[in-house]
């Protein structure tokens, strides 16, 4: 008969009172970690305890049983228990399940190890769950919170990741996804789109969490976007707008879900902004989200002066400047400054800005001729352009004897009239009455000859005064740009501001524009309201002031676009190859200046083949080959995260280097690092190519790479007369 198998015994329990146990120095932790015991205590508190102790049975130095029993195994719960004693919570002889290991031959430290090693933490899938659970069965999310020692803002990650699509559990389980990936996901709630963007990973080199972002939120609208700025957040929530947020990145505050919404919001508010305006007796309000650059070019700017400062207005802002002062000493020492301080001084200069804006009070008589132009600026508020009067809409002034004269020129001709010229004074001294009809003018044609006498004297004395001849010169471009429709100037000068036919959009938020946009608003502030005063105010200015509004006005006139069927070739090449000698001098980066390679701004624009041929150059041909079977929208997405952090320059961005010899000669000729992306172009190549997609190995306009001589001379140049 065959013997039957031994059966295993598991060790018995019991309650054994408190007072009767003791802490084994058996037990093999030794190194704090996890939660503490007095949180330990409290969980025990809450929910008595959920694990027995291991305990032995305690013997003397002689060897007899003393009625004790050691703790090799469960020694935190025990300090939890024994805290709870200390603090009167529980009874010093209240009974504690236990697990009673006999002396089998296995060491009560092999015990405490084994009890902490062959356990197994949850899976954090399974914490997410278990967290949903939770909450599905009444649970809130603070006391969720308290009872497991963390802060709502984790439990809000963790059920933010449970409600992640099923399918995508199932991979992250399998360690098919990380969980960087899983987080990413969450910023989206529509399980179908989490798995199509996962499927599509699968054709993708780059399955990073910043592009799973942003391939769920292409279709939405930042809420750092200026439109919603514009109308807040708030005002699209009440209309039913919703928002998804990353809970696990800095997200600018999530993403709109519904553009359309905030479209008809934003279209609302300006339309009503622009009515409010047109109240004021405006002839025309031209609202619109983005202002195109040169907007206002051939329209005259009216005149106008500021509303003086009240005594109550003046005294708050001092008081404001004083407040952001001592904020400001307060706390330029410290390393981190509160968020709350930020506010404090963003809402203080907020006000300072509302003072020192001042309204403009306008002549009432030109006001019903002029319009205004409404916008949004790059930060969200409200832009207003008041007092522009387009062509069309300017008085005609009719003239006795004649067709109207507005550029108030002295006509030239053979016959005789009054030519616009004051009678001549009688000579002599006293002389008798003339008879009824008077003195008859001088002949256009010896006012003709006897003015041009006179020019030619001025010019050559002119000639012989730079200092003069400079002071002129910047009147002229001044009256040009800041005066416009002005005759007030002898030179024949004026300053062809550039403008662009069809500029890209944002271009006027670029970084290079808003800083053209302040340095001119800055000077039209300081600039005399009236053509008459200028002459005596720019001379008041110091050399340099003079110089630098000369650079300025100057600046407005330089002209770099490659405008392909606009100009005529040999013009553009001309002035091309003047702005890659300009550019040297000031070692133009564009980098620097903002430009970065987006989808929106350049790849969306080129074929297929340009974004490889520019992927290569950028970053490699391994880079290109991960991106070369995508399709366009894709392969723009891709390239665009490729190229991000890169200092990669199109060819018409770039800057050639000039050899010793007076050539201009791409970069990669010289370059120890030569990459070959095709056949070089030069600039007259470029304009006649049929469309923007032929290539070029020129150089990107930095400083050191660019070669600059610093010798050239131009550092001698005076910057202003003096």
């Amino acid at each position: 008969m065959a013997r039957a198998k031994q059966k295993i015994v598991l060790s018995p329990s019991r309650d054994i009172p408190f007072d009767r146990l003791i802490l084994s120095q058996s037990n093999v932790r030794r190194v704090k970690a996890g939660v503490s015991i007095g949180e330990l205590a409290d969980d025990i508190a809450r929910r008595t305890l959920l694990q027995s102790l291991n305990v032995r049975p305690h013997i003397g130095d002689d060897g007899a049983d003393t009625g004790l029993f050691e703790v090799p195994a469960g020694g935190r719960r025990y300090r939890a228990l024994e805290l709870l004693v200390k603090q009167k919570r529980l009874a010093k002889d209240a009974p504690v399940p236990c697990i009673i290991q006999s002396a089998t031959g296995i060491l009560a430290e092999e015990d405490s190890y084994a009890e902490n090693a062959m356990r197994e933490n949850l899976h954090p899938l399974d914490q997410f769950r278990a967290m949903q659970a939770m909450v599905d069965k009444g649970n809130e999310v603070e006391a969720i919170a308290a009872h497991f020692m963390t802060t709502p803002a984790v439990v809000r990650q963790r059920l933010k990741l449970a409600a992640v699509s099923p399918t995508l559990h199932d991979l992250y389980a399998a360690d098919d996804m990380s969980l960087d990936q899983l987080m990413a996901f969450t910023v989206s709630d529509d399980h179908e789109r989490q798995v199509q963007v996962w499927e599509l990973l699968a054709h993708s080199w780059n399955k990073s969490p910043a592009f799973i972002r942003q391939k769920l939120t292409e279709n939405s609208v930042r809420a750092a976007d200026k439109r919603v700025r514009f109308v807040s957040v708030d005002a699209y929530v009440a209309a039913g707008g919703s928002i998804v947020r990353d809970l696990f990145e800095a997200d600018d505050g999530g993403w709109l879900t519904n553009p359309p919404l905030l479209d008809r919001l934003v279209d609302e508010k300006l339309t009503a902004i622009g009515q409010r305006i047109g109240e004021e007796g405006w002839k025309w309000v031209q609202t619109t989200i983005d202002l195109p650059h040169g907007a206002a070019r051939g329209l005259r700017w009216l005149e106008s002066s500021e509303v003086a400062m009240t005594e109550d207005e003046e005294a708050s802002l001092a008081a404001l400047e004083a407040e952001a002062e001592t904020l400001s000493d307060k706390w330029s020492e410290e390393p981190e400054v509160p968020e709350e301080v930020h506010a404090q001084l963003e809402a203080i200069e907020a006000k300072i800005g509302a003072l020192i804006d001042r309204p403009k009070i306008f002549d009432e008589a030109e006001v019903g001729l002029a319009g205004v132009f409404v916008s949004i600026e790059y930060d969200g508020t409200i832009r207003v352009d008041r007092g522009f009067v387009r062509p069309e809409d300017e008085p005609v002034e009719e003239q006795d004897g004649g067709d109207a004269n507005p550029a108030g020129e002295v006509p030239v001709g053979d016959g005789e009239g009054d030519a616009g010229v004051p009678e001549a004074e009688p000579r002599g001294g006293d002389v008798a009455p003339v008879e009824e009809e008077g003195l008859k003018p001088l002949p256009d044609r010896l006012v003709a000859d006897l003015t041009a006498w006179r020019t030619l004297a001025l010019q050559d004395a002119f000639a012989q005064n730079p200092q003069l001849a400079f002071g002129a010169v910047l009147h002229a471009f001044v009256l040009s740009l800041f005066y416009r429709f002005s005759h007030a100037s002898c030179l024949g000068l004026r300053v062809t501001e550039v403008y662009f036919s069809n500029p890209p959009e944002g271009l006027r938020d670029s970084g290079p524009a808003r800083a053209i946009d302040a340095r001119h608003a800055a000077w039209r502030e300081r600039l005399p309201q009236t053509e008459a005063e200028l002459w005596d105010a720019l001379i008041a200015l110091d050399a340099n002031e003079q110089a630098s509004l000369f650079a300025h006005c100057a600046s407005l006139s330089l002209n770099a676009q490659i405008d392909a069927g606009q100009s005529a070739r040999s013009d553009i090449a001309g002035r091309v190859a003047h702005s890659h000698a300009l550019a040297r001098i000031v070692a133009l980066d564009p980098i620097a200046a903002g430009w970065r390679a987006t989808g929106d701004g350049y790849f969306r624009h080129v074929t297929k083949a340009r974004i490889l041929a520019d992927v290569t150059e950028a970053r490699g041909a391994e880079f290109a080959g991960m991106i070369d079977h995508l399709k366009k929208p894709d392969m723009v997405r891709e390239a665009e995260a490729l190229l991000e952090e890169s200092d990669w320059l199109p060819e018409p961005l770039r800057t050639p280097v000039e050899q010793a010899s007076g050539e201009e000669v791409p970069v990669e000729e010289v370059s120890s690092n030569e990459v070959s992306v095709g056949e070089s172009h030069g600039v007259e190549n470029e304009v006649a190519a049929s469309d923007a997609d032929t290539d070029g190995t020129e150089a990107d306009g930095t400083g050191e790479r660019d070669g600059v001589d610093s010798d050239d001379g131009w550092d001698e140049l005076p910057v202003a007369a003096e």
